[in-house]
């Protein structure tokens, strides 16, 4: 085990954090950068003087149970849990699930291009977020949040091309999640769902499609404006393992017209 690593990383991370991204108040006398030790040591229901011995260098091995507590506590992205783990020496236990939690600068790129439409996916596909403009060209984003589901079992009436590629996009995602999400339950079920219900989902998963987050184009029927021309660019949150789809159309087009409509209609 690296302790001293181990131990300077602690440190770094508890005076980094601000007591009220984890619940605390700092109040008007908080002298000391970030959390005070005693306060990461409740978080995360251990003794202060285990904890201290650990920011000291002075600890044993934390066991699994401990590293995992101490990453809650820090709130630790995934990625700072698995260095958290490599540190202490200990092998990464495997994230229960897809994060689902959406950052809040994430949130708040939805409403500030108002004829943009925007969604946020986790890693299962679902889609976590979305502005006004996004349900309006793809419907029901409550009822069906799934977009793997909708391409696969509902077969997605409103896109009327770019089936194929998505197709192969979404089993690459999917495979990949599963690999990082072993125990994630939802997740399974989803899987068993999409392999019992679909010969194509099948078809393309033993293919082991490769395939990463860029620039698609797709046409979609809308009730009002006909088929639509949709430019579809994805921004990856790597830290969350999370998506962000923006659609957009080429400029002084038919389809940029329609979502101008669309968006004034929605304001």
């Amino acid at each position: 085990m690296a302790r001293a690593e181990l131990a300077r990383f602690l440190r770094d991370r508890r005076e980094g954090l601000r007591p009220e991204e984890v619940g605390l108040h700092a109040g008007p006398r908080r002298r000391t950068p970030g959390l005070r030790r005693e306060e990461v040591a409740d978080l995360a229901r251990m003794s202060v003087d285990y904890y201290v011995r650990l920011e000291q260098a002075r600890g044993p091995r934390p066991s699994p149970r401990i590293l995992t507590s101490m990453a809650d506590a820090l709130r630790l992205s995934p990625p700072e849990r698995t260095h958290l783990f490599r540190l202490a020496g200990v092998p990464p236990e495997p994230p229960a699930g897809p994060p689902r939690h959406v950052r809040p600068y994430v949130a708040g790129l939805l409403h500030r291009m108002p004829e943009t439409a925007v969604v946020v996916t986790a890693a299962t596909y679902d889609v976590i977020a979305w502005n006004p403009l996004a349900e309006a060209l793809l419907g029901d984003l409550r009822g069906q949040p799934n977009l793997a589901r909708r391409r696969f079992l509902l077969r997605d009436e409103v896109m009327t091309s770019g089936h194929e590629e998505f197709g192969d996009y979404a089993v690459a995602r999917l495979r990949a999640a599963a690999d990082r999400y072993p125990h994630d339950p939802g997740l399974a079920a989803l899987l068993a769902e999409l392999r019992a219900g679909s010969a194509e989902f099948s078809q393309i998963w033993a293919t082991n499609p490769v395939r990463a987050p860029g620039h698609r184009t797709k046409t979609m029927a809308h009730p009002d404006f006909g088929r639509l021309h949709i430019d579809c660019d994805v921004l990856a949150v790597p830290e969350d393992d999370q998506q962000v789809v923006f659609m957009t159309a080429e400029p002084d087009t038919p389809t940029a017209r329609a979502l101008h409509h669309l968006a004034a209609r929605l304001s």
